[in-house]
């Protein structure tokens, strides 16, 4: 799997999305899956931008509301971080239940669990950065509901390798399979991950009935654990020369929108905090994504340093940048993101308490 960087491919990407055969499919390894989440993740187009493309194909809402919620999901998502902040980075509503270790599994870190969907899946994350979301649900309750394995670093993890790398997404997801965001920890058996993987395994420690699974014993493949060191490789600082007399704009991991004060003569700053990626660390595949998903952004240069740095090393009229969870400590003018409904905000109990609201005012 490999994600062009250019814009005009990003855009052709969304024209080419097939709602009918994404809502029938989507579950499946080799389903019709539209590969926009890296894209979404860190900025370069919204949620309602593909919102607004879908609703323009002249279908029902109720034939491709399955694609549809997906897309309100990482508004949900996002909305959560927004209203809770660092909360989510421990257990949110009840704490998880028969964690053994806050590390995580050899076998899953190795790609050796023996269920070779997610032996492969945890390989195509190593090579592309890219794991379908079903893997990671079931990747997700190996490691914590099987293995026994705290949520929070099994989450840095994936979050480390990902592309579309969301930490909103990426750690609430693992709270809702862990059952510390959700009623119940999600479980999955073999039989079951066959069906959606198109895979034949027999034998393996998930290989037994629901009933069985529900009681099952921390298996023997994942009882040895490690936690290896998730850092970030930078790149190194070079020569930043402003326009005197102009306004500046911001960038950041979650902000490369191209099309952003497009209009306006502005100094143009990709902003990478070493403390942001201390705390929320990734690989250097994703860091490298992130260099070339930036040449879309005409004459932008890097920052590698703190925002406060910035501000007592070089004058700016203005400073503008989006609004966002990590970047609080920004001083200047904040825009607001492209929400799908932007007047449905705040914490919610679930999803769908969300999602309702949302259809209402989208009359859907």
């Amino acid at each position: 799997m490999k994600f062009p960087t250019d814009y005009k491919s990003i855009k052709k990407k969304i024209l080419e999305i097939e709602p009918i055969e994404y809502c029938k499919s989507r579950n499946f390894l080799d389903g019709k899956v539209t590969h926009l989440s890296p894209y979404i993740s860190r900025g370069v187009i919204s949620t309602k931008q593909v919102f607004n493309h879908v609703m323009t194909l002249g279908f029902k809402s109720y034939q491709i509301e399955k694609l549809l919620q997906e897309l309100a999901w990482r508004d949900y998502w996002q909305q959560t971080w927004v209203y809770k902040g660092d909360e989510i980075d421990q257990d949110l509503r009840s704490e998880q239940e028969g964690v053994i270790n806050q590390s995580l599994s050899i076998a899953i870190l190795h790609g050796k669990t023996g269920v070779s969907a997610i032996d492969n899946g945890i390989n195509e994350l190593y090579g592309t950065g890219y794991m379908h979301n079903h893997l990671r649900m079931y990747t997700a309750a190996i490691a914590c509901n099987f293995g026994k394995n705290h949520w929070k670093y099994p989450a840095k993890w994936m979050y480390y390798h990902l592309l579309d790398g969301d930490w909103a997404s990426n750690a609430l997801s693992w709270q809702w399979v862990a059952g510390t965001n959700s009623n119940k920890q999600y479980i999955a058996n073999q039989t079951n991950i066959n069906k959606y993987c198109k895979t034949n395994d027999s034998g393996t420690f998930l290989d037994v009935s629901y009933e069985d699974l529900a009681n099952l014993q921390l298996p023997k493949e994942l009882e040895e654990t490690s936690e290896p060191k998730l850092n970030t490789e930078l790149p190194k600082q070079g020569v930043i020369s402003l326009k005197k007399g102009l306004s500046t704009a911001f960038y950041t991991y979650y902000n490369l929108d191209p099309n952003w004060r497009s209009d306006q003569d502005i100094n143009r700053i990709l902003i990478l905090e070493p403390s942001f990626f201390k705390k929320y660390p990734v690989s250097e595949k994703c860091i490298q994504f992130v260099l070339d998903l930036t040449k879309n952004i005409k004459d932008c240069q890097i920052y590698v340093g703190e925002f406060s740095d910035f501000k007592n090393e070089f004058d700016s009229i203005n400073i503008y940048f989006k609004e966002h969870p990590t970047n609080k400590h920004f001083q200047g003018i904040e825009d607001d993101r492209d929400w799908i409904v932007p007047e449905v905000r705040g914490d919610f109990k679930s999803f769908f308490a969300y999602w309702k609201k949302c259809k209402k005012l989208l009359s859907l």
